[in-house]
């Protein structure tokens, strides 16, 4: 028998998460049935998402939600070697047994020095997010400018950097000199800590003074409505995220409460 260590959500969050809202908890599981693997957590993704997803998806006592890569320990399914990585909606836990039916394999030859974490990040969910959010929805072209807040973050800096691949301007928005200074290091034309400058409206007047093409939408709430007046005629604006809303105990109206949905074309 192995014991699979849990993080379940004890109580729904009220405001922003905190440490009782959570148990470790430690459990018994059986050894795994035919077609079924047992996976070790190599790394878990923690996620916006998971704050309102949690509200609407998960009951109190449930483990928390989310992904991981995980490596196959035991295996009665030959398409999931012992040995093999794989991508599996586990939730926060050591171990799992579980069929493969929703399990993504890692490929065999992934790069040495690439870390596997990275299928949770540029290589997974969030890149594909941002590839979406400018192929699909923004279809952004060369010459245009870009404006992307949480700029930093999983999703906000391949936003950055595909755009800069092809040929754009890219003005991002972060929360701290250390991110501003990475995003410079990613090839950004401009970027700016939100929390210290004077005025929003004048730094993103003073980075594109012609306005925005695009703006790709991380954060909702009273920033976003600023960089709405910043957008050009006809801009287009991909909304992935409301970040700086998710831990709200009132929840916003009017213009500032931007739409938590992905990959929403306004």
């Amino acid at each position: 028998m192995v014991q699979a260590k849990t993080w379940s959500l004890t109580k729904h969050f009220d405001g922003f998460p905190k440490d009782s809202d959570f148990e470790l908890k430690v459990e018994e599981l059986p050894a795994p049935k035919d077609g079924e693997v047992l996976l070790e957590a190599v790394f878990l993704s923690v996620d916006p998402y998971m704050r309102p997803f949690s509200k609407v998806r998960m009951n109190e006592g449930d483990v928390m939600i989310g992904t991981q890569v995980a490596k196959v320990i035991q295996s009665n399914n030959p398409a999931f070697p012992v040995g093999s990585h794989v991508i599996g909606r586990c939730g926060w836990r050591t171990h799992t047994v579980c069929g493969g039916t929703d399990l993504i394999p890692i490929m065999p030859d992934w790069p040495q020095d690439v870390s596997l974490s990275l299928a949770l990040g540029a290589i997974g969910m969030p890149g594909l997010t941002a590839v979406y959010g400018i192929e699909e929805v923004l279809g952004l072209q060369k010459g245009e400018t870009l404006l992307v807040n949480a700029a930093a973050g999983a999703v906000g800096s391949v936003v950055g950097q595909i755009a800069k691949i092809k040929g754009c301007k890219v003005v991002g928005s972060a929360g701290s000199d250390a991110k501003v200074a990475f995003l410079k290091e990613l090839g950004f034309d401009e970027a700016f800590n939100y929390k210290t400058v004077g005025s929003l409206e004048e730094t993103l007047k003073k980075a594109s003074p012609d306005g925005y093409d695009c703006f790709f939408e991380n954060v909702g709430g009273p920033s976003s409505s600023v960089a709405l007046q910043q957008m050009k005629n006809f801009g287009r604006i991909a909304v992935c995220g409301a970040i700086s809303t998710y831990n709200d105990t009132t929840p916003q109206t009017g213009q500032t409460a931007v739409s938590g949905a992905h990959h929403t074309r306004l």
